[in-house]
């Protein structure tokens, strides 16, 4: 059963789980899928396209409709730019941002301590490997580990400098979720409505066993964007019935 993590400002009440991936070209196309939406049906994110495109006046005008945006720009870069990045996320008034783990501990725990002050801080997401990589993809990038270690060793250090959770495989979510903790944040990729649709993802999972197996939010994009009734959809996912 997916766990309920508790913080008094985003955790106050369950929430869906499901965060949709905003993979539009422009603001434009973005708010007119996001006029189907509510924010208690979901959470939204926004990547490096979307935001190169549109900035910080779209992240701001969704938060200011009440919806929390996760800002996926997977910052990778030496601790004091990292660190400031996230206090401008924390500024725009994000409810996530993530970071790559494989950055090192200095840059997150610079990150960690950039937002500590903030009374509404976004939580600070680690990325592991990407549910795109598969283990011959991580072998070329110099990494001898099977995924699974690979992934277990970024977490940790995630952990011990002071993030909140980690991008995973819905895959990897229950090794995670037992070494890990019960308030350790599992967002996972990867999440299809069919096993055998994998586009530019590898390890996918269907949305009921994703949750089952430990994640606490799952991106969709492509199977809610492109749906002719993505209200519906988000609703069948939030009941647990897909």
């Amino acid at each position: 059963m997916n766990p309920l993590i508790l913080d008094t400002e985003n955790y106050v009440h369950p929430r869906t789980p499901v965060i949709v991936a905003l993979d539009f070209a422009d603001e434009k196309q973005t708010l007119q899928f996001v006029r189907q939406l509510s924010p208690h049906l979901c959470q939204l994110k926004i990547g490096k396209e979307l935001f190169t495109a549109s900035g910080r006046h779209l992240v701001e005008q969704l938060v200011h409709q009440g919806f929390k945006v996760f800002l996926d720009l997977k910052y990778h870069d030496i601790p004091n730019t990292v660190a400031a990045a996230c206090k401008v996320a924390a500024e725009m008034g994000v409810w996530m941002v993530d970071m790559h783990a494989s950055g090192g501990q200095r840059m997150m725990e610079a990150a960690a301590e950039a937002v500590s002050h903030y009374q509404h801080r976004p939580f600070l997401i680690g990325v592991t490997v990407l549910t795109s990589m598969t283990q011959a993809d991580l072998l070329q990038t110099g990494v001898n580990r099977p995924i699974a270690e690979q992934v277990m060793h970024l977490a940790g250090l995630a952990q011990q400098s002071g993030l909140d959770g980690v991008v995973c495989s819905a895959q990897e979510a229950t090794m995670l979720r037992a070494q890990l903790g019960q308030e350790w944040l599992l967002v996972t990729p990867g999440i299809r409505l069919s096993t055998t649709t994998t586009d530019d993802q590898r390890r996918i999972m269907l949305p009921k066993d994703a949750l089952a197996a430990g994640s606490s939010y799952l991106v969709m994009g492509r199977p809610i964007t492109q749906s002719e009734n993505p209200v519906l959809l988000l609703e069948q996912i939030n009941q647990g019935l897909i």
